[in-house]
C-alpha cells in the first residue's frame, strides 16, 4: 500500500497547501481519504488518473474536506470521460449535501445524465462500510459541520489507517487511532487551544494510549508549519508514505 499526500492544508491555504486530500493505492484499487475544495487541481499536479478512483471516505462535510466532490464528477462526465461506478462514504446527510453543492456550483449538474454511477453510501458510528475491498469504521467526533462528523480507521491488506478528521480532542480517537499502520491527526497549533480543532500539546500527551506504529500531523496552521517535528511526520503536498 502507498499512501500519497495531495492536501493537507487547513481552510484556509496555509502555507500554500491544497485542502485535505489523502491519496491510497492498494492491490487493485485506488481510493481517496476526504476530497477537499482544490483536489482536482492537486490530481492534476500530482499526475493521478481520477478513473482510477474507485472510493472516496469523507470524514465531515466542510468544503475543505468534501468540496472537490463536485469537480471529481464533472470531470469524470465532461474531461476525463470516466466509465466505472465512483463510491462515496460519508455521514449522515451527504447525498443531500452533495446535490445543494452541485446545483450551487453549477446548476442541473447533480441531476445530469453520466455514463458512470455515483453510489453515495452512509457511514455511522457502529455501522462499518466495505469500500474498495477495505472496511472504514465511523468514530464521533467533536467539530460541527451541519452533519455528523468522524475519525475513520480503515482496515485492509492486513494494515489500518486511521484519520482523526478535524476535532478537539475526544477520547473516540484512541479507540480510532490505537496501534494504527499510519495515524493521521490533525495538529493544528502547537499548543494553542483551537475550538473543535486538536493541538499538538494535546495529541502528545495522549498518544501512549493510541500506540500508532506511525503519526503524520495534517492541517497545520501557520505556527504549527514552523514548528520543527518532534516525533512525527509533517504532512507535505506530494509526500509519499508506504504503508
Amino acid at each position: 500500500m502507498r499512501l500519497q499526500v495531495l492536501g493537507c492544508g487547513d481552510a484556509f491555504g496555509s502555507g500554500g497547501r491544497f485542502n485535505t486530500c489523502f491519496h491510497v493505492t492498494a492491490t487493485g484499487t485506488c481510493f481517496l481519504v476526504d476530497c477537499g475544495a482544490s483536489s482536482l487541481i492537486a490530481i492534476r499536479r500530482y499526475g493521478v488518473d481520477p478513473n482510477g478512483i474507485d472510493t472516496v471516505f469523507v470524514t465531515h462535510l466542510h468544503g475543505d474536506h468534501f468540496g472537490g466532490l463536485p469537480w471529481l464528477i464533472l470531470d469524470g462526465q465532461l474531461v476525463s470521460r470516466r466509465a466505472t461506478p465512483l463510491t462515496i462514504v460519508g455521514p449522515e446527510g451527504i447525498q443531500a449535501r452533495l446535490e445543494a453543492a452541485m446545483e450551487a456550483l453549477f446548476p442541473g449538474s447533480s441531476k445530469a445524465e453520466r455514463a458512470f454511477p455515483v453510489v453515495v453510501t452512509e457511514i455511522a458510528e457502529g455501522r462499518p462500510v466495505t469500500a474498495s475491498g477495505f472496511t472504514a469504521h465511523a468514530f464521533p467526533v467533536r467539530h460541527p459541520s451541519g452533519a455528523p462528523s468522524h475519525a475513520l480507521r480503515i482496515e485492509g491488506e492486513g494494515r489500518v489507517l486511521a484519520y482523526t478528521g478535524d476535532t478537539e480532542w475526544v477520547d473516540a480517537l484512541i479507540a480510532a487511532g490505537r496501534e494504527a499502520d499510519l495515524l493521521i491527526a490533525e495538529g493544528y497549533t502547537i499548543e494553542r487551544p483551537v475550538k473543535f480543532h486538536l493541538d499538538w500539546a494535546t495529541l502528545k500527551a495522549r498518544l501512549p494510549e493510541i500506540a500508532p506504529r506511525r503519526l503524520m500531523l495534517t492541517h497545520m496552521s501557520v505556527e504549527m508549519i514552523a514548528h520543527p517535528p518532534e516525533g512525527y511526520i509533517a504532512a507535505e503536498d506530494g509526500l509519499v508514505i508506504a504503508l
